[in-house]
């Protein structure tokens, strides 16, 4: 993605302070465009969950990305300031609503994310969303996580300080509980289709990976 196209998605944030994250993060961070990657070629609707500002959802649009986006959050002022750029640039098939997935996630048949968020689950509650997005997944479509790991090396414990300030910051409502293993995503997802997990650092010190179901 070009400075421009950067600029373009960040500037349609009224705060200077989410303009100024979203440059950076479009910058630095190689998930959108691993994301990009892994949906560029299908036509399904997309369930964003863990959406926060939609950022994901403005990315793929810039992209040329058109099929339906549903993104959903626990945050709800981070959902609120994506529907108002959804309205803003006249994006009328990506939505963005509060949602705690606690509480389990809505019908759907296509393309699943999960960015992000999952190390805000408990163990029995990580496998129940987990079980219930590869479900929602349709054939020939793709359940797509970034997750850090947990594992010993540096960069799991450099991701789990960045977790608690992010908490301590009020950018996170609230403190990671439990980091899965690679195991356990074999573990849930090998039964629902294929399992890729590769590492997903780019120029950042956290230990993100990206794992990827695509559903025979």
């Amino acid at each position: 993605m070009t400075k421009e196209q950067i600029n373009k998605i960040a500037g349609y944030f009224p705060s200077r302070w989410y303009r100024s994250y979203l440059k950076s993060k479009l910058n630095s961070d190689p998930l959108y465009d691993a994301v990009y990657h892994e949906l560029k070629d299908s036509e399904l609707p997309l369930l964003d969950l863990g959406c926060g500002l939609g950022v994901l959802a403005f990315y793929l649009r810039e992209r040329g990305m058109t099929f339906p986006i549903h993104g959903l959050d626990y945050d709800k002022q981070k959902t609120e300031s994506a529907n108002f750029v959804a309205n803003k640039i006249g994006d009328q098939h990506s939505t963005f609503a509060e949602h705690d997935a606690r509480q389990g996630i809505p019908e759907h048949h296509g393309n699943v994310t999960i960015l992000d968020i999952l190390q805000f689950f408990t163990p029995e509650e990580f496998d129940k969303l987990v079980t219930a997005a590869a479900e929602r997944v349709a054939p020939g479509g793709k359940l797509v996580i970034r997750s850090g790991l947990k594992d010993h090396s540096t960069r799991f414990k450099i991701t789990v300080a960045g977790d608690f300030f992010a908490k301590a910051t009020f950018w996170m409502k609230a403190a990671p509980i439990h980091y899965p293993t690679a195991d356990d995503f074999e573990r849930i997802l090998a039964r629902h289709g294929k399992v890729d997990i590769s590492p997903l650092w780019g120029p950042t010190p956290f230990n993100n990976h990206l794992i990827v179901m695509q559903k025979a």
